[in-house]
């Protein structure tokens, strides 16, 4: 990950669950089965540069096994 997130991610929306989601195969392969979900939110990033951004974020995450693969989707400021 070229970023570190600070502070709490906020405005969480679900964006697809269950079969809706198009790397479920993927997912399950690497990280196990579950009740996979993708979701997006809203936090304050730190690059590599030292530079504090808000950014919007985009995620996969199942319970029991956590949030895997956060990707930044666009800046914010």
């Amino acid at each position: 990950m070229s970023f570190e997130i600070i502070g709490k991610t906020e405005q969480i929306e679900l964006i697809a669950s269950g079969k809706a989601i198009h790397d479920l195969r993927r997912l399950e392969k690497l990280y196990g089965q579950g009740e996979w979900r993708k979701l997006k939110g809203i936090a304050f990033i730190r690059l590599r540069n030292g530079i504090i951004r808000k950014a919007e974020l985009h995620w996969y995450e199942a319970h029991g096994i956590g949030k895997k693969e956060i990707k930044r989707k666009k800046y914010l400021d």
